[in-house]
């Protein structure tokens, strides 16, 4: 009786799946009470141009098994992580994903030394690399936010350490190595084209850069239009950072339009890296997002705003377009982020950056309807044994538990 049931639940899985599989791209009912008007085709563009951001700071998160199911559910094929966890690692075997894995702040002085960087290539990128598609290390991130002038002097020998790591591994042509960089490296960044780096950055930029040139790497960089309005929300208009339809701004020295600040952000930064010599480097947006829930003073963080941020960004990626100066360049984006996490320090909005509540349920609708599966439990130890995993999308799983009570 029991193997009957267990044949009927994967029955009815599979049917219901193949059903949602075939109606999810236009199914977009209100969630949270918070509907935004998106196309429900948004879904498809999560393979093209953009990425995810899977951040763990939080002790309620799915296992990185069930969070391979719902990203497959989602069409993700490009996650972005902080370290290189072995556990998401593993569970993402022999995937469609491509990883971006991070080596934190932490190890850069010992990553100087190139016995330590081939160890810890050896162990985080060789050991998997057969089974999941890891294309990119990130060392450090947003270095040069801190004072620490000797962390900073750190980051360049470190990128280089582990280069020649993968190098001498043979790995050089399948995983690129850079770093990702807050916009707070600009002194300048209006009008676009007069973008520039500070100053003081400048001599550890400049080697930085053709480093970057000469292994082919991007240049990557957070970048959050949610700070300068909740900065200075009398003087930046709303429309502008969520990309309705707006008057813009025109830059008075090449004449080109901007419609959204996000555009205008990538290109001050082309022009920044112009200015120190360099037109053959890619730029590509590491992090970007807004919070649905922040605290009293940071105005505009709202699952209204957010859903509108994230479903226009994704729309704009599907249209193909490129910025006003690289409009033939692809844009690459990594949406921050996946969950919310509820450990992360700092004001609320820290928190509240997620597409998705841990259960699996999104925090305001886009059209990115997935699916979480639920843990089964033996009915005698139910809280006790775990059994295994089921396959429902989480809506049918709240459904078929109402139905048994």
């Amino acid at each position: 009786m029991a193997n009957f049931y267990r044949l009927f639940r994967v029955l009815l899985m599979f049917f219901t799946l193949s059903a949602y599989s075939l109606s999810f791209t236009n199914f977009c009912s209100p969630v949270n009470n918070y509907e935004i008007e998106m196309p429900c085709s948004v879904i498809r563009t999560m393979s093209v141009g953009i990425g995810i951001n899977y951040g763990q700071i939080a002790n309620n998160l799915p296992s990185p098994s069930r969070v391979a199911i719902l990203l497959r559910s989602l069409n993700i094929s490009r996650v972005k992580l902080y370290d290189a966890d072995p556990n998401v690692l593993f569970a993402f075997s022999r995937s469609d994903v491509n990883f971006i894995i991070g080596l934190g702040n932490e190890y850069l002085q010992n990553m100087s030394d190139h016995e330590e960087a081939l160890a810890w290539v050896q162990q985080n990128v060789q050991t998997h690399i057969s089974q999941t598609q890891i294309t990119c290390i990130t060392v450090g991130n947003e270095v040069f936010n801190s004072n620490d002038s000797q962390l900073r002097s750190n980051l360049l020998p470190a990128m280089q350490s582990v280069y020649n790591a993968l190098v001498n591994l043979g790995l050089d042509k399948q995983v690129s190595v850079t770093t990702a960089h807050s916009l707070n490296i600009l002194a300048n960044s209006f009008p676009p084209s007069a973008g520039t780096f500070k100053p003081d950055l400048a001599e550890l930029i400049q080697p930085i850069l053709n480093f970057h040139s000469m292994v082919k790497s991007p240049f990557l960089i957070n970048a959050y239009p949610f700070f300068a309005y909740k900065d200075s929300p009398a003087q930046v208009p709303l429309e502008y950072v969520l990309f309705q339809p707006n008057q813009g701004m025109t830059d008075p020295i090449t004449n080109l339009h901007y419609d959204n600040m996000l555009y205008a952000q990538i290109d001050a930064v082309y022009a920044a890296i112009k200015a120190m010599g360099h037109t053959d480097i890619q730029v590509q947006v590491s992090e970007t997002g807004w919070p649905s829930q922040g605290d009293m003073n940071e105005v505009g963080a709202t699952p209204e705003n957010a859903g509108l941020y994230n479903g226009n960004l994704l729309r704009r990626i599907q249209s193909g377009q490129g910025t006003p100066a690289k409009p033939s360049v692809p844009i690459d984006i990594y949406v921050f982020a996946l969950f919310n996490e509820d450990l992360k320090p700092g004001p609320a909005s820290e928190r509240n950056y997620g597409l998705y509540y841990p259960d699996g349920t999104p925090v305001y609708n886009i059209g990115l309807q997935g699916y979480l599966p639920e843990l089964l439990y033996s009915s005698s130890k139910r809280n006790e044994q775990k059994v295994g995993i089921s396959f429902w999308p989480f809506w049918w799983s709240d459904l078929i538990r109402g139905g048994a009570k």
